[in-house]
């Protein structure tokens, strides 16, 4: 009977349900859809090769005399989630890593080139003191309470450029701007306060854009087709609210108001100005959520600004990016470490392309001697190419990278890839 009853009941509720299900669903996924700009995504791309040489080079790096045996950069491959002989990979990038034969064992150490861009990178973080402290406290000023968890701030350091030891680089060396506090005793519990104002950073790169150009109000620039009429119309509307500068107390605003949404935006806008790339993981982001009082659907805030903001979930990671930083998938701005970390990786091209060449030359040399026609073995590549388009980019198909949809892998690209950048 009971069964009878659900059997009888079950098609009334579905029919009365269903299109609220519909929805609620259809609300749910539109809060992370944005019209796909290809350029933007371009920009958003990182060479998956790059980041996996520039973790080689901080290991070997920190290893004693700056050289590492090739065994024990074979047991490092599980970690880089790569597969095959670590002395096949290092061959592919000649102008980055030298490998040698000494003690009956391979060795590999920086090239000649490759420590000079290190140097130069060292170099670029000493003169960029003065633009760290800046960031710091700019963001320390931005939040709340003036003080944030150190765990807190390591995950954006990359994003900021700011060094390994920032806290005994930066920290220490200005006692009059910053403290370390340490209340719980723990290391979890450790944080950074602010110690002295300095009205000269509490301007908003907004603020300073109004000044340059004339402006007596901030505005936000969109930065969108003039086709898209509707979005055009609510941004309008938006500019309308008066200007809230992030630097200023939200306790003072009314929660859910025009006026916190303005300021909110406003945060957002100036986290992303410090940044190397004018962009951040959202989901790190949310974990500044209580410093800086920002609302708990913070995706929904970013997609109601299509013209200030732009959500991207490659790699299953989303992250928001600030428009008017590029133009196409050009950076308009490159802070000097982006020219450095650019260097490296057109190093590290030039190396596999020198790698490909010789590789390319050794097989056809090769099926010459069997009499392969080379027409037939060009087709064969061009075939090859086009089905893996998306695949690493020299020939022979060892030493593959795990699936980006793999949990371990996408960690790891939260870590290193979105860090941004894995310096």
């Amino acid at each position: 009977m009971l069964t009878r009853r659900i059997h009888r009941r079950g098609p009334a509720i579905l029919s009365l349900q269903q299109p609220q299900c519909l929805s609620i669903l259809y609300r749910t996924f539109s809060l992370w859809s944005m019209k796909k700009d290809p350029d933007l995504e371009s920009a958003l791309s990182r060479n998956r090769r790059w980041i996996v040489n520039n973790q080689i080079k901080n290991i070997i790096l920190r290893h004693p005399n700056q050289e590492i045996p090739i065994a024990f950069l074979q047991k490092k491959f599980k970690t880089l989630d790569l597969k095959g002989k670590a002395l096949n990979w290092l061959h592919k990038y000649p102008s980055c890593f030298n490998v040698t034969f000494t003690s009956e064992e391979h060795c590999c150490h920086l090239s000649k080139r490759m420590m000079s861009l290190v140097e130069e990178e060292e170099s670029v973080r000493e003169s960029q003191e003065n633009a760290f402290v800046c960031r710091l406290a700019k963001l320390l000023m931005m939040s709340v309470n003036k003080r944030i968890n150190v765990l807190k701030i390591n995950e954006l350091k990359r994003n900021l450029g700011f060094p390994d030891d920032y806290i005994v680089r930066i920290v220490a060396k200005y006692p009059n701007l910053f403290r370390v506090v340490n209340e719980g005793g723990r290391k979890s519990s450790m944080e950074i306060e602010l110690v002295h104002w300095d009205p000269q950073f509490a301007v908003s790169t907004v603020e300073t854009a109004a000044r340059r150009s004339g402006n007596i109000r901030p505005t936000f620039s969109c930065s969108l087709p003039f086709s898209w009429v509707k979005s055009w119309e609510r941004f309008r509307e938006f500019d309308l609210v008066p200007y809230f500068s992030p630097y200023v107390d939200p306790r003072e605003l009314v929660e859910g108001s025009k006026e916190m949404e303005k300021r909110n935006v406003g945060l957002v806008h100036e986290v992303l100005s410090l940044t190397l790339w004018k962009k951040a993981s959202i989901v790190k982001l949310g974990h500044f959520r209580r410093e800086f009082a920002l609302p708990d659907r913070l995706n929904v805030l970013l997609l109601k600004h299509p013209g200030i903001f732009y959500v991207s979930n490659k790699y299953q990671i989303y992250t928001v990016l600030l428009r008017e930083a590029y133009v196409g998938s050009k950076l308009v701005e490159k802070d000097p470490l982006v020219v450095v970390k650019e260097k490296f990786g057109e190093l590290m091209q030039e190396g596999l392309h020198e790698y490909n060449q010789r590789r390319r030359h050794i097989n056809m040399e090769k099926r010459r001697k069997k009499g392969v026609p080379l027409a037939r073995v060009d087709e064969v590549k061009c075939r090859r190419r086009s089905e893996n388009a998306d695949s690493d980019d020299d020939e022979d198909g060892d030493n593959k990278l795990g699936g980006l949809f793999d949990p371990e892998e996408r960690k790891r690209f939260y870590k290193v890839l979105f860090d941004d950048d894995t310096s």
